[in-house]
């Protein structure tokens, strides 16, 4: 079970946060701008951890979390303002990606492991596709796998925070290396299980 599936159990949790968005006069694509940005301060951050001081790492963690939690608050506010649409549905998928891409480049740069990266974003953006992919020829968006987004940021923020406590011991850009690679190889296994469960589906 990934940590998508829990999205239906975490309203009281959001709703603090979609209170006071609300409040703000923010809009739901206004949140998900704020994630995007959120996301791009975490590349940033890693790159610098990698090629300069690593408690930048933390600093990453720190964003990646919040680009995850907003990514969840986006949605429950269009809701509650009732201006839930398809655009921006796209608008919210979009910058998802595209925050993926800035996040695991900014890992991969800071480490100078290049291929490792984009063996890790493809495998990313293939398990987004055949998330959506299923819902484009008439089933439902497919969330599970064996790792989804949530866990990729939730697991992405832990590995920045452990960073700096466990370099002594393991080396910061070792934990960061094995990160990308379990990224690559889990992406395009939960891919392949996607279109597996797809394909079966639609026999």
């Amino acid at each position: 079970m990934t940590l998508d599936s829990l999205r239906p159990y975490i309203s009281g949790a959001l709703r603090p946060f979609v209170n006071g968005f609300d409040r703000a006069g923010m809009t739901p694509n206004g949140v998900s701008v704020v994630a995007f940005a959120m996301a791009l301060a975490a590349a940033g951050a890693f790159y610098l951890g990698g090629v300069a001081e690593q408690w930048w790492y933390a600093v990453a963690a720190l964003a990646v979390l919040a680009n995850g939690w907003l990514d969840v608050v986006d949605g429950a506010l269009a809701r509650k303002q009732a201006v839930a649409s398809q655009a921006g549905d796209l608008l919210d998928h979009v910058l998802d990606r595209y925050a993926d891409v800035v996040i695991i480049a900014g890992l991969a740069a800071g480490i100078d492991a290049y291929p490792l990266g984009f063996a890790a974003v493809s495998g990313v953006l293939l398990t987004s596709y055949l998330g959506t992919q299923a819902q484009a020829v008439g089933l439902d968006r497919v969330y599970g796998g064996l790792v989804g987004r949530a866990d990729r940021l939730a697991l992405i923020g832990l590995v920045g925070l452990l960073v700096v406590p466990l370099s002594g011991t393991y080396g910061g850009h070792g934990l960061v290396w094995w990160l990308l690679a379990f990224l690559a190889a889990v992406g395009h296994l939960t891919a392949l299980q996607r279109f597996y469960y797809a394909w079966t589906a639609l026999e």
